[in-house]
């Protein structure tokens, strides 16, 4: 049952033209396990928080990262700090606008290793309808038919219009994203 299961598995990547010299591992993200989040310097300190929902699609084989597929949706309307009024705030139009933009995305372009289980994902990440490149910088471990990966992208904020009348000395205008994900093959 296993090989027919294989076979039409494959009938369909071909019949999509998405054959790679490699087929890379699925992974199905563990989202009780893993984290996406963000943090900013706001004024003295750093503010952090995480998003509550989001999903990633990952095609990954550590032996071919150049045939790898990363994608990921980002509901912003589920950032929380567990500060009420930041909370309160990066909903709103001059932050997320979420009620214009449910959804911000991730697209990996290129995935490279770096060395030993480092690698680097080239990709656009879209917030606002605003693309802009950006470096996921990332470990991965794989324990049988288990990883997890965390790493960290920095993208500038005002790139996005997030928070675009908050002065920087306000609220950074850098903003690392990182994530701790744990995925099954």
């Amino acid at each position: 049952m296993q090989l027919k299961n294989m076979i039409l598995s494959l009938g369909a990547v071909v019949s999509l033209g998405l054959v790679s010299p490699g087929l890379a591992d699925t992974w199905t993200v563990d989202q009780e396990n893993s984290k996406l989040g963000f943090e900013v310097q706001q004024g003295s300190g750093k503010l952090t928080g995480l998003f509550g929902i989001w999903k990633a699609s990952i095609d990954f084989d550590p032996a071919a990262p150049e045939a790898a597929k990363i994608s990921a949706e980002i509901n912003p309307a589920t950032a929380t700090t567990g500060n009420a009024q930041f909370d309160g705030t990066l909903p709103n139009q001059d932050w997320f606008d979420v009620s214009a933009f449910p959804a911000a995305t991730f697209q990996s372009t290129a995935v490279t290793l770096v060395e030993g289980n480092s690698y680097r994902a080239d990709g656009t990440l879209t917030i606002k309808d605003m693309e802009h490149p950006v470096e996921l910088d990332f470990t991965l471990e794989i324990n049988g038919d288990t990883a997890r990966a965390t790493g960290t992208a920095t993208v500038n904020r005002l790139s996005y219009a997030l928070g675009a009348g908050v002065g920087t000395d306000t609220v950074g205008d850098i903003v690392s994203v990182t994530l701790d994900l744990t995925a099954a093959r």
